[in-house]
Parts: C-alpha cells; structure tokens; sequence
C-alpha cells in the first residue's frame, strides 16, 4: 500500500534550513531556484545569523606574522571539544603582499582588513564564510593643504567597523593623521592634523566627518563595538592632570561623544588598560604592566555606573590578554609565545597547541571570533590574487612555496 504523501510548508522548509551552517546552505544553492532566492532575503541571512549566534558557535582567528616572510597571515583555529584550538588552516593575503593587514573590526561575521602602510592604503571587507571579498574604492576626501609645509607622512588608525541599524548600513571609520616639514628647510611642524573619515558600504563611498577635540588609542582587542557605537580610550587635560575618558561615535547620527572612567583606571603609569565589549556591555580591562605575574580587573558599565566584574589576581609567566572566550575564559600570549587559556572559575592555566615564537613580532598576535554568516557585500569570490587558504596539514610543506608564486606573480607586474 502506498503511503500519503505530505507537503511540508515551504515556510516550515525554510525555517529549518535556516539553522543550518553557512557552508551547508551554501551547497544547496543549487537545489532549486526558490532555495536560492530564499537564502538571499534578509530575513533568511537574519535568522540563519541569530541561529549561529544562538547556538554560541563562534570561531576563532588568530592574526599573526611571520617574521621570516615579512607577512602577516591568520589560523583558523578548531573549537571541536577535545582538539584543543588546533589550527585547522592558515590564511594568508597576497592582496597586502607588501605590507601586513590589520583588522579593524568583525561585525555580523564580516571582517574589515586595512593594510598599515602610510600612503596607498588598501581596506576591503571580508566574509571567510561565504568566500566573499570586497575591495573598497579610494578616498575622495579632500586632503589639507598649507602654505610653505609639505605632507610628510599620513596615518591611518583606531579604525572600527559596525553596523549602523537605523540606515541598515555597515560603515567603518578611520582617523588619519598628516606630519608636515617646512617646505624650504625639511624642519618637522610641531603641528598635525586629524581628519576623520568614514565609508559607507551601502553607498560604497567615503566622506569627512567632524573630528573631536580628542585622540582616541587603537583597541588593541578588536572588541570596542556594541549597538552601532564605537568606543575608544582617550585622555582629558594636560599633565599632569589628565584623565582617561571614554570616546564613543555613534554611527546612526554620525556625532561624537564624551564620558568619563572612574579613578580605577589611572594613567597608563604602572597599569594598561583596554575598552571592550564583554557579555552585552561596554567595559573596561585593567591589568598591570611590569612584571612576568599580571593581575587583572575587569569593569563594566551597567546603567550607568561602573561596576568590578571580577578580579584575577595573579597569572604566572604571561605577556598580554587576546579576548575573552566562552563562560568567562581569558586567552593570553605567555613569555614563551604561546597561546594559552585561563579558567577563572577553576584558576586553571592552560597551555594551547599554538606557538607564535617563529612570528617574531608577539604585538601582531591578536585573536578574534566571529559567527557564520552569510551577509552579503556586494563583492566578489576570493580569488589567489587576494587570499590563499591552506589546511593545516598542507600549510607546512606549501606555505613558503604559494608566497614565491605570489610574489612572482606581482614583480612580473
């Protein structure tokens, strides 16, 4: 006897396909067409992201460099219980073949690379799940001119990439700094000047906004993003009074704001300290800056008021925190330049499979997660011109190889 058959609601369909990977919905693109298009819309791309986000699968990406190549390149490390943050691949990008790219910020799975060279930066987005990859035009923001100095250098830094909810818009923005010399005798101006800039991915453009009264410090944890607002260290008045202050920018109304941190955080004297987001809130990590045994302290804002999250007090033998993982767990980079993870609630220490000792430069080594998704930007698929990946296990034997090819590639023009 032939059994009934049921159709399944495509509604019901697609509210199931929805929690799958970003790689197993990228296979079944060819299914149908109405696949296809459904995993398009932006309520398919939301709810496959939040489904991510749900179910805590976030990835690790170690940035680091290799001091030998003079590149720097990320692992992708495994989160499979038992394997310990074993790489699983390297990633590398011959799109930055001749200087060192830097994230400026993971949002929604979605990475902005800058490269750090002074003049003839390149930026693009990255989405490592969908492959995708965008380079991003060049400025058109008019550069200031004055009579009798010449430019001598720009700089680009403290960029941060969010989302701006109200335009429904990713943006970065970057402020950039130009040194000038006297035009007749090459003196230095004691003077410079700070513009700040900001892209539009939606428009696909730059432009200038007003900048503060304030310099902001790079985030050297990558995490100082929440809501559409950036947040950023700054210092108030002159020594030696200052005080460190909050700067925040809030891409929906594209202004600038102000606010103070309390006196737990003195001026970079005898501590360091790093504005985050950790849990859902802005924070703030102290931790000591002598000594081969740090204590840490974190601090959060809730409703306006700081409060002491925890305390660490002493871990042995390490250099400077990466972030922070799961139920609390902090990853560090010790004095042997390795990778280790500590568990507040058991003051366990331990040592990862992940040596950065032949990357040389340890203040490249910087850690960031991201979620799966499949958002896209409009660019196109990586190509060997922009980025190479190599397993783990063919990286060893091929790695020095692919970077003579690329580099090849580009002295032959």
């Amino acid at each position: 006897m032939q059994m009934p058959r049921f159709a399944v609601p495509e509604a019901l369909v697609t509210e199931i396909l929805s929690k799958l990977p970003v790689k197993s919905v990228i296979r079944f693109n060819c299914v149908c067409k109405y696949w296809c298009s459904s995993f398009q819309t932006p309520h398919f791309i939301s709810n496959n992201y939040h489904n991510n986000l749900k179910n805590n699968s976030l990835i690790p990406l170690l940035q680091r460099f290799d001091g030998n190549a003079d590149l720097a390149f990320f692992s992708q490390l495994s989160v499979v219980k038992d394997e310990n943050f074993l790489v699983k691949q390297n990633i590398h990008f011959p799109f930055f073949i001749h200087d060192s790219p830097y994230v400026w910020g993971a949002r929604h799975g979605l990475f902005c690379l800058h490269s750090s060279c002074m003049e003839d930066t390149e930026v693009a987005i990255w989405n490592p799940s969908t492959r995708e990859f965008k380079i991003l035009p060049p400025s058109s923001v008019q550069r200031p001119t004055y009579p009798g100095l010449t430019c001598d250098l720009v700089v680009f830094d403290c960029g941060a990439f969010e989302f701006d909810f109200k335009a429904d818009d990713y943006k970065f923005i970057r402020f950039v700094t130009f040194l000038f010399v006297d035009s007749e005798c090459g003196i230095e101006s004691p003077d410079d000047v700070t513009q700040v800039e900001l892209y539009s991915l939606k428009c696909d453009s730059w432009k200038e906004i007003p900048s503060p009264n304030y310099r902001p410090f790079n985030s050297y944890l990558n995490n100082n993003c929440l809501d559409g607002i950036c947040y950023w260290q700054t210092v108030m008045g002159n020594s030696p009074d200052e005080k460190v202050m909050i700067l925040s920018f809030d891409m929906a109304n594209e202004k600038f704001s102000v606010s103070p941190i309390l006196e737990f955080v003195p001026f970079f004297s005898k501590t360091n300290s790093e504005v985050l987001v950790f849990n859902g809130s802005v924070g703030v990590l102290v931790y000591s800056v002598e000594g081969i045994d740090k204590s840490f302290d974190l601090w959060v804002m809730n409703g306006g008021v700081w409060t002491k999250q925890f305390s660490i007090e002493s871990i042995p033998g390490v250099f400077n925190p990466l972030g922070f993982w799961k139920n609390d767990e902090l990853f560090l980079l010790n004095t042997n330049y390795e990778v280790v993870l500590f568990d507040p609630s058991t003051q366990e220490l331990k040592v990862l499979g992940i040596n950065t000792y032949l990357d040389h430069h340890r203040e490249y080594v910087s850690l960031f997660f991201y979620v799966e998704s499949l958002v896209s930007i409009n660019g196109i698929q990586e190509h060997k011109d922009h980025i190479i990946r190599q397993l783990v296990g063919d990286a060893s034997n091929n790695i020095n190889r692919n970077i003579d090819q690329v580099e090849t590639q580009y002295d032959n023009g």
